[in-house]
């Protein structure tokens, strides 16, 4: 973690690794249950590296995606890192083969980014706690670009409501029908 925050940049980016664990289904229609257990900052390019295996359970690094932290985000950054505790969100894709069951799409801090990936029903978000160097990267980058706009209590525009519309209503125009008429004009023109 020895990158630092640019005053000017408006993205930083960092590689982020995804650790996926593989275990035994507890249902006889799922054979595998898969789950994203954790990221590694600044990892390596990988592509389904076995980690570790210990009896049915296997660790793998599935891939490493560019995190990447936008300026204009900044205020959905500070909103996730009050999450308890704070988290990255892994957006996952069923995969073509059984080798490779998940695509990892992408990695986000923005709980609000994770939101629009969930409601879209196709794919998969697993919400992963940071680790502690990520949580301080992430918070630096937030708080340097994050500025708070005052509310500002909108005026009434002084336009008048009550005004009569052209042509509606109208004595002077005959018309047979007038829903908008007022019974008195009707009487008016009967007479």
């Amino acid at each position: 973690m020895a990158e630092t925050v640019d005053r000017s940049a408006k993205t930083c980016v960092m590689p982020l690794g995804v650790v996926v664990r593989r275990q035994p289904g507890v249902t006889r229609w799922a054979r595998w249950s898969w789950k994203v257990t954790s990221v590694l900052p600044g990892a390596a390019p990988a592509d389904w590296q076995l980690l570790r295996e210990a009896g049915e359970i296997s660790e793998f690094h599935a891939a490493t995606l560019p995190l990447e932290l936008h300026r204009s985000e900044a205020e959905a950054y500070l909103h996730g890192l009050t999450a308890e505790p704070p988290c990255i969100y892994v957006i996952l894709r069923d995969g073509a083969s059984e080798e490779r069951p998940l695509d990892v799409l992408l990695v986000t801090a923005s709980p609000y980014e994770a939101q629009d990936y969930a409601d879209n029903g196709e794919d998969l978000v697993e919400k992963v706690p940071m680790p502690d160097g990520l949580v301080a990267w992430i918070r630096d980058f937030a708080q340097l670009h994050f500025h708070d706009e005052p509310f500002k209590k909108r005026r009434r525009d002084r336009v008048k409501t009550d005004a009569n519309e052209d042509g509606i209503g109208d004595p002077r125009i005959s018309q047979l029908t007038d829903v908008y008429r007022s019974p008195t004009m009707k009487k008016a023109r009967l007479s």
